[in-house]
């Protein structure tokens, strides 16, 4: 048994939840990362978003199965701050994290290699070689992250 206590996307926002923390959907990531963008101007501090991938293959963009997506979130959760928000960046197909509170510029670097890192330890190497791990400042002039 994986430990996921319900999955599929759900009016509360919440597509993924164990007892590691939970997942939002699309939607609520959305949600999530329009209020950091607000924070931003008032604050003026930019933020972090994490995404991971699987690698493109003949031109589509795979889906994440089940199993690999709640090993995902689970390296995501067990390597973030609690404070962090995970979820859908993509449907099924991006996930994503929002770091908050960040100010450090070595900091991508370091949360791509520890979350790189968990994801090795978590998931066959097979997997793990398909999966690509971005970190961005935002707000930022990058079209395809809208």
């Amino acid at each position: 048994m994986s430990g996921i206590e319900g999955s599929g996307r759900c009016a509360c926002g919440v597509s993924v939840a164990s007892r590691l923390g939970q997942a939002c959907n699309e939607e609520a990531f959305r949600h999530f990362l329009a209020m950091e963008r607000n924070r931003w101007r008032r604050s003026g501090h930019p933020f972090l978003l994490l995404l991971v991938r699987l690698k493109k293959q003949r031109r589509t963009t795979p889906r994440m199965d089940s199993i690999v997506a709640e090993k995902v979130f689970a390296c995501l959760w067990l390597t973030l701050r609690a404070t962090d928000q995970v979820g859908w960046f993509r449907e099924g197909r991006v996930v994503g994290a929002l770091l908050g509170d960040v100010s450090d510029n070595n900091v991508p670097g370091a949360v791509c290699e520890k979350v790189r890192g968990s994801l090795h330890a978590g998931l066959p190497s097979d997997i793990v070689a398909r999966l690509i791990v971005r970190a961005f400042w935002l707000p930022s002039d990058r079209r395809d992250l809208r």
